[in-house]
């Protein structure tokens, strides 16, 4: 299909509290978020700080728990221009759901963010992004338009995977009607390395990491970033028990990771998943 003409970049923001990644549920369990401090709402809001200096939009694709929880940030982010997507509810891997619990759990989440922002939900990440085929269907049904979770890797232990699709897979329709934004990487073949975001932006020297986004813009568009709240958020909790592999994933290199961010929202020009789909969509496609 038809990308847009021009090089465009996509920021996406993943609404999530530091105690709710993959990396700690070998030794948290969710029953006991409650007992946690939120730190979301104040972390997001330096993100939406650091886009309103530079004019940047993005799509922050919230849980529906941290939703029910900090109502006035869901508003926020709609209030600010930005387009409000969901997370699903409980921010469990698609992989470890049955169809039947994954319907329920997208259903919450969009009434949820539906009714705190005023605005219709369409858009989609998986946890992790572990999409499969059949969540894809099961979306669709329940009234999304998108999502964008194909992230065509190397390899990882999380990821889901759409059959079919490569790391030259942009924007495409796993099924009719339905749409999918992938993350960004750079090509090597079929598969892909990650230069979306997340610890790879942590972990790759800024100034290549920076070079990579200019590249994947030059070669086909758009370009895809992601990040989560608790990654600016370098005062965060330490953990105790969290093995050594996880410790790493989760907290290699946070001092860095604002002033990445602020760089970035400074040198390109970003916008949201919504004005990319646009032309497929309809302007009409967000209203309740």
């Amino acid at each position: 299909m038809a990308t847009p003409q021009h090089p465009v970049a996509c920021m996406s923001v993943d609404v999530e509290d530091w105690f709710q990644t993959e990396n700690f549920k070998c030794v948290l369990d969710p029953a006991r978020w409650d007992e946690f401090a939120l730190r979301v709402e104040s972390a997001t809001d330096w993100i939406l700080e650091r886009m309103a200096e530079t004019g940047a939009k993005g799509t922050f694709f919230t849980l529906g728990w941290v939703a029910e929880r900090c109502p006035s940030l869901v508003r926020r982010i709609v209030e600010q221009g930005h387009e409000l997507a969901s997370h699903g509810h409980a921010h469990e891997l698609v992989t470890k759901q049955t169809p039947e619990v994954f319907r329920e759990d997208i259903r919450r989440a969009k009434g949820i963010l539906e009714d705190c922002g005023g605005v219709r939900v369409i858009g989609y990440r998986a946890p992790s992004f572990s999409i499969t085929d059949w969540a894809v269907k099961v979306l669709h049904e329940e009234g999304y338009k998108y999502d964008s979770s194909h992230f065509p890797t190397l390899a990882h232990d999380r990821y889901g995977h759409l059959s079919g699709a490569g790391a030259e897979d942009v924007i495409f329709q796993p099924i009719e009607g339905f749409w999918e934004v992938g993350m960004s990487t750079v090509s090597l073949g079929r598969k892909g390395i990650p230069w979306a975001g997340g610890a790879y932006f942590r972990l790759i020297p800024g100034g290549m990491f920076r070079n990579g986004i200019r590249k994947i813009l030059k070669e086909r568009s758009p370009y895809v970033f992601y990040i989560h709240p608790w990654e600016i958020d370098v005062d965060q909790p330490r953990l105790p028990g969290v093995p050594l592999t996880k410790r790493l994933r989760h907290y290699t290199n946070l001092r860095l990771a604002p002033g990445r961010f602020a760089e970035l929202c400074r040198e390109f020009k970003w916008t949201t998943i919504r004005e990319v789909l646009e032309p497929q969509l309809g302007a009409n496609a967000w209203s309740l």
